[in-house]
């Protein structure tokens, strides 16, 4: 079960020190997460550059021969997105559907038209469930924006971010690119809340499909809670022995 408590005592205590943390220092980590939360994302859903590829691509603007340009698209498209979510959260915006429809038309530039939901059936391999279809497809996307005013005052923000994540993948309202769009909201969601950015290693996949998939086929939420939750303590903790 996810510990609110204790994560807000944590978020609590960074917060009152923040100041307290060596402005270049705070850059320094902030700029190594947004590389690592990058190469994480766009690797879970296959993309083939390492992580210091990931970081040539980002940083010096180098194409990486031998590699497919979809995959430097990939990379380059979600740094904007990450950006892109961050200036909306500054300028006090909630989360709603022209928001995700525009990360997901930044995350998918020069790959394909992004922003407008799927007309056709898809299947997600492996899974145990099939995202639905035609005007179901259209009828639980419009519940999802209505849920997500309600379900704030039902869960707490970690809940929230991570149903905010599980029910939109489990939607899977467009053709491609509902994963990395996924992690962003989800993000959206803590960030606005005042929590940190994770980001889920390419490494823990498995656990991150299995507990997407228990809440897709049983409506269990509780896995993927605590996954999001034991992440945001992990990166608490990170940032909280910056404090001098």
């Amino acid at each position: 079960m996810v510990n609110y408590n204790k994560l807000l005592e944590k978020k609590n205590l960074l917060e009152s020190g923040r100041n307290s943390i060596d402005a270049v220092t705070l850059s320094s980590y902030e700029k190594d997460f947004e590389l690592t939360f990058t190469h994480n994302s766009t690797a879970i859903e296959g993309n083939t550059l390492t992580l210091m590829e990931t970081k040539v691509v980002l940083e010096d603007g180098i194409s990486i021969g031998g590699k497919a340009l979809r995959e430097i698209y990939e990379v380059v498209n979600h740094k904007k997105a990450y950006g892109y979510i961050k200036k909306c959260i500054l300028e006090g915006k909630v989360l709603d559907e022209n928001i995700i429809k525009d990360i997901h038309a930044i995350l998918t530039e020069n790959i394909i038209v992004g922003g407008i939901y799927r007309k056709q059936e898809v299947r997600i391999s492996g899974a145990g469930h099939t995202p639905p279809s035609g005007n179901d497809m259209y009828i639980q996307i419009k519940n999802f924006y209505a849920d997500l005013k309600w379900k704030k005052k039902e869960l707490n923000p970690i809940e929230y971010a991570a149903w905010t994540h599980a029910e939109f993948v489990r939607i899977h309202p467009f053709v491609d690119g509902n994963g990395r769009t996924s992690r962003l909201i989800m993000n959206y969601q803590l960030m606005s809340d005042g929590f940190l950015p994770i980001s889920i290693a390419k490494e823990n996949r498995l656990n991150y499909y299995n507990a997407l998939e228990e809440y897709a086929v049983n409506a269990n939420l509780e896995k993927f809670a605590d996954l999001i939750a034991e992440l945001e303590g992990e990166q608490l903790d990170t940032y909280i022995k910056l404090i001098k």
